[in-house]
């Protein structure tokens, strides 16, 4: 089975939100006005998750990357991965982490099966680290990353949301790491939410076109096509790097046209388009007996929902994801 859209986009990629808590307070992804969670009986239990995912690969999902929040900060996740990992159909299982329980789950992680990681890091700056997060952990960050590749994850994926006036002179140390590493080092677009903590949106956004350009000033540098769909960063290689450069732009570069993702949010609901709050409810159907039948129904019922793209362009546009991210898994 293929579940296709009605813009012909084959959608094969499913993230699965476990948790929105997080133990650090990022000001582009918490809301300012406070920390309020999903009361514990809101969240899908692991085996409402496994049900989900057991179906959505029968329905023809082939990716799953585990999100939060921050995922490592919910108790038995290594062996819900396991447990996904054992998934017919399933061809990668991936997880995106903060990086600060990563250097003691490392290991338990990839015996479970998970291969594939990424981590956010915005700054190389102990300093800086704890102003945009809150908390001075920088070091237990990158001794994860390095425990990561001990382990042997790949690719290990780095991500830097550039943010002008904070890390935007960061831009050519994050880069290096790849001269000596086999990391993708990917650089983001700041993305409205409706997180207000981090004041005029305007002023602290940077063109992908901007820190494009500071890379091509370190030397001459091609950009690469993509090699794989895990993801829609264009990359490139420093010359004689190990690892690689990436750029990821969702304001800049409208590349919906290639989605091939739905969201499962921590209590249960899909999303389609991460910059849409237009939601469905599969946890109604989950604690009402839902076969998987009925499960595969509702995924098919939202690939014909999904969007051809955001609006974030258009004059006037307002529209944020109508969540702070850590209540979607981005």
């Amino acid at each position: 089975m293929e579940l296709v859209d009605s813009y012909g986009r084959k959608i094969d990629y499913l993230r699965i939100s476990i948790t929105d808590h997080c133990n650090l307070k990022c000001y582009y992804c918490t809301p300012f006005s406070g920390r309020d969670h999903l009361e514990r009986a809101e969240i899908l239990t692991y085996e409402e998750m496994l049900k989900v995912a057991r179906a959505a690969a029968a329905a023809g999902i082939t990716k799953l990357r585990i999100t939060g929040g921050e995922p490592l900060v919910r108790k038995g996740v290594v062996e819900f991965c396991r447990m996904l990992s054992e998934l017919d159909g399933l061809k990668s299982l991936a997880l995106t982490t903060n990086g600060i329980y990563l250097a003691e789950m490392a290991e338990p992680l990839f015996k479970a099966g998970v291969r594939r990681i990424n981590i956010s890091l915005d700054t190389l700056s102990p300093e800086r680290f704890e102003k945009i997060t809150g908390y001075n952990w920088l070091p237990r960050v990158l001794t994860g990353i390095e425990h990561a590749e001990h382990v042997g994850m790949d690719p290990i994926k780095i991500n830097t949301v550039v943010m002008r006036g904070i890390n935007d002179d960061e831009i050519e140390d994050l880069a290096a790491l790849t001269l000596s590493k086999p990391y993708h080092v990917r650089f983001i677009e700041l993305m409205p939410t409706n997180s207000t903590a981090y004041g005029d949106y305007e002023s602290l956004f940077v063109p992908v076109e901007e820190f494009m350009k500071r890379i091509h000033q370190i030397d001459r540098v091609q950009i690469e096509p993509a090699t794989d769909s895990y993801g829609p960063a264009r990359l490139c290689k420093l010359p004689g790097a190990i690892g690689k450069v990436g750029f990821i732009a969702p304001i800049s570069w409208h590349f919906c046209g290639s989605c091939n993702r739905l969201r499962l949010t921590a209590d249960g609901k899909i999303k389609t388009c991460l910059f849409s709050q237009e939601e469905i409810d599969i946890k109604a159907a989950l604690r009402s007996g839902a076969t998987q039948g009925d499960i595969i129904d509702i995924f098919s019922q939202a690939v014909a929902a999904k969007p051809s793209g955001h609006h974030l362009n258009a004059k006037n546009h307002k529209n944020t994801c109508g969540r702070a991210m850590r209540a979607i898994g981005g």
